[in-house]
């Protein structure tokens, strides 16, 4: 495992050419409790702050809610995104790695003791670069997604090189937060990949 935040999704060779015109809607219910639970994961990063800054610990109830929110915000994202035709559970698992039973798996490894609190205290500072980087890729990966589309609505396939970026964006912005969230002291990659 290269980073403490690992996606894959098993996207199908033929996708229902309908899909891109109505994943959204369908996933209107996940999109409020993906939002309510990012609330929940930011809360968790605060007190994470202050649990890593005086103790050096991450605590691993508060990793775990912070997994949880982020694996179903992936996992929504990705239905949305028409990468997978089936509909995401309304699982609150709190464990880092997958449980399984679903086409996107999500694995973190959220480093709990040793934390260096030196990089954590400044945080906010060390993400902005790597925020740029992500914001670029992301950008990147919203035209690509656009384009994807029109393609997988006439095609039913989705074109290999838009789904390199479109999954290249999804992993940019999961390692992210993942750093952001305080789940690893490891810096995101800044790079295409």
């Amino acid at each position: 495992m290269d980073y403490p935040a690992q996606l894959a999704v098993q996207t199908p060779d033929k996708v229902a050419n309908w899909r891109p015109l109505v994943h959204w809607i369908m996933a209107i219910p996940h999109m409020i409790v993906s939002y309510a639970l990012t609330i929940v994961a930011e809360v968790m990063a605060l007190i994470s702050w202050f649990a890593i800054l005086f103790t050096g610990k991450l605590p691993e109830g508060i990793a775990n809610v912070s997994c949880m929110a982020l694996r179903y915000q992936t996992r929504v994202s990705a239905y949305i995104g028409f990468l997978h035709e089936e509909y995401p559970p309304f699982d609150f698992t709190t464990t880092p790695s997958e449980p399984g039973g679903t086409p996107v798996t999500v694995d973190f490894v959220p480093a709990l003791g040793g934390r260096n609190r030196l990089t954590c205290a400044f945080r906010i500072i060390w993400l902005i670069p790597a925020a740029i980087v992500t914001m670029i890729i992301a950008i990147i990966g919203a035209i690509c997604w656009f384009i994807a589309f029109f393609a997988v609505l006439f095609t039913g396939k989705w074109p290999a090189g838009l789904y390199g970026w479109v999954m290249r964006s999804m992993r940019a912005s999961l390692r992210l937060n993942a750093y952001a969230f305080l789940l690893t002291d490891q810096y995101p990659p800044m790079n295409f990949d």
